[in-house]
């Protein structure tokens, strides 16, 4: 399945898209893609639900983020070997992850706005997972069994910030994660460690990478973050960057200023399209 929410900001409606990509509204069934809707109950009943039967949903006047009330935005840093080099750093021994703000949740073309002066924005295109069951110290072998889906994410840095206080806080600016346009249920990804992930901006490739270069593959990720706090229903990990990222260029860095354009895809969870304001 590939749910969708819809609508204006502040009052999206759950959604799903049918055989011909169409949303078909679901808030006659469900309040949100949320909570108890993310457990394999809640999966299953919604799919065995007569999409065809529910009506469509129009127009919409925009794509929310494809998950609501999420509790944690956790990201993983330094997760492909390139972009470990890119920025001058070596390969971390185990995961390194940091909370990113869910203030910073945005829809998959929202603006993305520029902190109040800031001169060294970046991008980072990364696969988004979305936990459906929750636990900690999670194993391996059951990691995946805790997924709800993956979706289309962006980490939008001020490296400036990020250099003098750390991740979290250049990382978690309004607009900063964009997550979406859909959350695409595990049964319709038959290996999440094989998607393409790129970054285009204003027309130009960046980032091209792929989710099988991922240093920390999902399950020992899932497991090593387990250990710290549980993870619960809704939690959604973003799962690093490959290289390309515009701190990375040579000679110099290239980052993002008002007006730009980029874009974001991974593999058949769908594309992010923003213009920098």
């Amino acid at each position: 399945m590939k749910m969708v929410r819809f609508g204006e900001i502040g009052s999206d409606r759950p959604g799903i898209l049918d055989d011909q990509g169409a949303i078909r509204d679901l808030s006659g069934i469900i309040d949100d893609i949320a909570g108890a809707v993310l457990l394999p109950k809640g999966l299953a009943r919604l799919a065995s639900t007569d999409i065809n039967a529910l009506p469509k949903a129009g127009r919409a006047t925009r794509l929310g983020a494809c998950i609501g009330q999420v509790g944690k935005l956790i990201g993983i840093g330094l997760n492909y070997s390139d972009h470990a080099a890119e920025v001058g750093r070596q390969a971390p021994a185990f995961p390194e992850f940091f909370l990113k703000a869910t203030s910073s949740i945005s829809g998959p073309a929202d603006l993305i706005r520029l902190p109040r002066g800031s001169e060294h924005t970046d991008w980072e295109a990364e696969l988004g997972v979305i936990i459906g069951e929750p636990g900690n110290y999670i194993s391996e072998a059951d990691a995946l069994d805790h997924v709800a889906g993956y979706c289309t994410a962006g980490d939008i840095s001020d490296r400036k910030y990020q250099a003098e206080s750390g991740a979290s806080h250049g990382k978690s600016f309004d607009t900063f994660g964009p997550l979406g346009p859909w959350l695409v249920t595990k049964d319709e990804v038959p290996d999440p460690h094989n998607l393409s992930v790129t970054c285009d901006v204003d027309g130009r490739r960046y980032q091209n990478g792929n989710t099988r270069d991922l240093i920390f593959r999902l399950p020992a990720a899932i497991s090593f973050i387990s250990r710290y706090f549980t993870l619960q229903t809704g939690d959604v990990i973003i799962t690093g960057t490959p290289g390309g990222v515009g701190k990375g260029q040579k000679p110099s860095p290239i980052y993002l200023h008002k007006g730009q354009k980029i874009r974001i895809e991974i593999g058949t969870l769908g594309v992010q399209e923003h213009e920098i304001a």
